[in-house]
C-alpha cells in the first residue's frame, strides 16, 4: 500500500498528477458485496434477530476440519491431544473431542483445568505450561480426595527449581504428582536447554517418590517461521529424538509415556515422527487468520465476527482534513466510503465485503474504509475473521452456530480468563 503525503499542498499536487500518472494511484480493490457464502451467513443472523457483535462458527466447516485432522493422523501412529484453550466453550469442545474420539486434553492455567474435570473428568491432561507452584498447590488440596483422572494431570515442569517445588508439594499433600519434562527443541521460549539439563531433570524425578515421570514435550511453533521449514523439522526431529534416546535410557524404556510435539501449524509436517506418540491441536480446527500457512491448506476458515454497520459516511470525511477527501481519494480510490461499526472488534481482518479495510487517516479501529465498489449499507454485517481463537473468542457472549442455512445454536464460553 502506498504512503499517502502528509503535507497538504504536496498531496493536493500528488493527486492531480495521478491522473496522468496512474501508477501514482492504489488500485481499487472494491468489488461488490458479500458472496453467497457471506450473503447466505448475513441473512441467517438477521433472521435469528442478531443486531450486535457476535462470533460465529460454521459447524459444516468445524465438522470439514475435524475430518482434515482425522484423515492426516490415520495412517500413523500419533493420538491426538486436543488444546483446549483454542475451543473456549464447552459445547465447541465437546464438539472436536466427539468428532475426533479423543480423550486427550492440552490445558494452559488452572481456570481452565478446573472447568476440564468438571466437564471430562475421565480425560488425560497434559498442561501446556508449567504452572505456579502456588496454584499447583491450591489445585492439587482442593482435589485431593478426587478420583478423576483429570484431577491427576501431567504437571509440565522445565527447570529443577519447579521440579523441586512440585516434589514439596506433593509431599506435603502426601500424594504422588505426575510430571512431564518439557525439552527445547529449537523454539528456546522455554524447556530443559540440553540434554545434560534434561539428565539433571530425570535425576531428580527418580530420586523423588513423590514424582512420577510421565513424559516428555517438545513444542516447534518456529518451524513455520524458517526459510526451510522442511529443514528446521529435521532439526527439531534430531533434537527431539536425542532426548526421548536420553528417558529411554535413564527411566528404563518408553513404555507408557507421554511423548508430545508439534501444534497446529505445524503437526502435518510430524506426521512420520520416529519418536512422538502424540500431536496437540487445537487452533487448526476452526483455522484463525493467523493460520493461513502452507502447512494447513487443506483446513478452512470455520470462525468469523460479524460486526453490524452502524453509520455510513458517502463520502469518508476526516477530522481536520476535511478538505482533502477528494485528494485522498483520487490517490486511493478505498478510501472513498467510511463505514462505523458497532465495536469490539477482537484482533481480527475483515474479510468481507472484499475492499475493505481499517483507515489509516482516522486512526486505530475506528472507521473501515472502502471505494465505491463495495456494496455495503447500514445494518448490514461485515464479517471479520479473528486472528486466533483463544482470547478473541471469549469477548463476545455465547457463540452462534451456523449450519449453513441458519443460526441453530448457541454456545456460551467458557470463563474469561480460562
Amino acid at each position: 500500500m502506498k504512503t499517502l503525503p502528509r503535507d497538504s499542498r504536496l498531496l493536493r499536487a500528488v493527486a492531480a498528477a495521478s491522473r496522468f500518472l496512474p501508477a501514482l494511484r492504489e488500485p481499487d480493490r472494491g468489488s461488490g458485496g458479500h458472496d453467497s457464502y457471506f450473503a447466505g451467513l448475513q441473512a441467517a443472523l438477521k433472521r435469528a434477530g442478531v443486531a450486535q457483535p457476535t462470533l460465529v462458527v460454521d459447524i459444516r466447516r468445524l465438522a470439514s476440519n475435524i475430518a482434515t485432522v482425522r484423515r492426516a493422523l490415520a495412517p500413523t501412529k500419533l493420538a491426538l491431544r486436543v488444546v483446549s484453550k483454542s475451543l473456549p466453550a464447552p459445547k465447541l469442545l465437546d464438539a472436536v473431542l466427539a468428532g475426533t474420539g479423543s480423550d486427550k486434553l492440552m490445558v494452559f492455567n488452572g481456570v481452565m483445568l478446573d472447568e476440564m474435570v468438571a466437564h471430562h473428568p475421565e480425560a488425560d491432561v497434559l498442561l501446556g505450561r508449567p504452572l505456579p507452584a502456588m496454584q499447583v498447590a491450591d489445585f492439587v488440596r482442593r482435589h485431593a480426595n478426587s478420583p478423576a483422572a483429570s484431577a491427576r494431570p501431567q504437571w509440565l515442569a522445565d527447570s529443577p527449581p519447579r521440579l523441586k517445588q512440585y516434589a514439596e508439594i506433593a509431599r506435603g499433600a502426601a500424594a504422588t504428582l505426575s510430571v512431564n519434562l518439557e525439552v527445547d527443541v529449537g523454539l528456546h521460549r522455554g524447556g530443559l536447554a540440553d540434554l545434560a539439563a534434561l539428565a539433571e531433570a530425570l535425576d531428580i524425578v527418580a530420586a523423588e517418590p513423590s514424582l512420577r515421570l510421565t513424559g516428555i514435550m517438545g513444542y516447534d511453533a518456529h518451524v513455520t517461521g524458517a526459510t526451510s521449514p522442511t529443514a528446521e523439522v529435521a532439526k527439531v526431529t534430531e533434537r527431539y529424538g536425542a532426548a526421548v534416546r536420553l528417558v529411554a535410557e535413564k527411566a528404563g524404556g518408553l513404555r507408557g509415556l507421554t511423548l508430545n510435539t508439534a501444534g497446529s501449524p505445524t503437526y502435518t509436517l510430524r506426521l512420520a515422527d520416529p519418536y512422538a506418540t502424540e500431536v496437540a491441536v487445537g487452533s487448526a480446527f476452526v483455522k484463525p487468520a493467523h493460520f493461513d500457512l502452507p502447512t494447513l491448506a487443506d483446513h478452512v476458515p470455520a470462525a468469523f465476527i460479524a460486526e453490524p454497520v452502524l453509520k455510513v459516511m458517502d463520502p469518508a470525511v476526516f477530522p481536520r482534513r476535511e478538505t482533502l477527501g477528494e485528494a485522498y481519494a483520487a490517490l486511493d480510490p478505498n478510501t472513498r466510503r467510511g463505514f462505523f461499526l458497532y465495536g469490539g472488534y477482537g484482533d481480527a481482518k475483515p474479510v468481507s465485503p472484499p475492499g475493505l479495510k481499517f483507515s489509516r487517516i482516522w486512526g486505530g479501529r475506528g472507521m473501515l474504509e472502502a471505494s465505491d465498489r463495495v456494496e455495503l449499507a447500514q445494518d448490514d454485517f461485515v464479517f471479520l475473521r479473528p486472528t486466533e481463537s483463544e482470547g478473541v473468542f471469549l469477548q463476545f457472549g455465547d457463540i452462534a452456530v451456523y449450519d449453513g442455512e441458519a443460526i441453530s445454536a448457541w454456545w456460551p464460553t467458557f470463563p474469561v480468563h480460562a
